[in-house]
């Protein structure tokens, strides 16, 4: 569909999203496979991080050894489902800094309306990885990045769980350097922008609460 999509077909990943798919999966199991699949794909969000030599000793004698460079990481939750996945993140990078994007769809038009923003100093300078599970009709994932681009953020990706075919384009249109990354491409929205076959609204499933 697009170079800058990828799809993390990993074993772990794709049985953790069918727990995640299963309707009956309570809240507290949802919340927490969430975010161990978080952690699997921030794997990936991640493997071209910079590496340096080091030099340390081992129990037997002195090597070099490659430790991050000292890239700094900025992940930011798009509001309020980001949250499910930002968790793991820092268990994976506990010392990354942490942005916030409030975003709400309206239900009649689709778009996404900004209602909470902030983020960390000097994002130019950083990784910044957008987190929200679903890539739907992609016009929150669009909102926030523009935003994130107006506050100098010029190394930024988006890592969501589910993406639909439409979001994914309308966002590559928008955002072309922007990589996305995400468990599974799925088929289509449906009439109200939800994605099929998907797991419902995430945030709703990650809270307990109903739409």
């Amino acid at each position: 569909m697009t170079d800058n999509l990828t799809i993390v077909d990993h074993p772990l990943i794709q049985h953790k999203l069918t727990i995640l798919r299963n309707k009956e999966t309570p809240t507290a199991h949802f919340r927490q496979v969430l975010r161990e699949v978080a952690i699997l794909l921030g794997c990936e969000a991640t493997k071209d991080l910079p590496l340096a030599d080091v030099t340390i000793d081992t129990p037997l004698e002195t090597i070099q050894s490659p430790y991050l460079e000292g890239k700094k990481i900025c992940f930011v939750s798009i509001l309020r489902a980001g949250n499910g996945l930002l968790d793991g993140l820092l268990d994976l990078i506990p010392s990354a800094r942490v942005g916030h994007v409030g975003m709400y769809r309206d239900h009649d038009t689709l778009e996404a309306i900004r209602y909470y923003y902030r983020t960390p100093d000097e994002l130019d300078g950083r990784q910044v990885i957008m987190v929200d599970p679903m890539l739907a009709t992609g016009n929150t994932a669009i909102a926030a990045a523009t935003e994130l681009k107006k506050s100098g953020a010029k190394s930024l990706k988006f890592m969501c769980l589910v993406a639909a075919p439409e979001g994914v384009q309308a966002f590559n249109k928008v955002h072309p350097d922007v990589p996305v990354i995400s468990a599974a491409l799925d088929r289509q929205l449906n009439e109200r922008g939800y994605i099929l076959p998907g797991l419902g609204d995430a945030g709703d499933r990650i809270y307990g609460t109903k739409g």
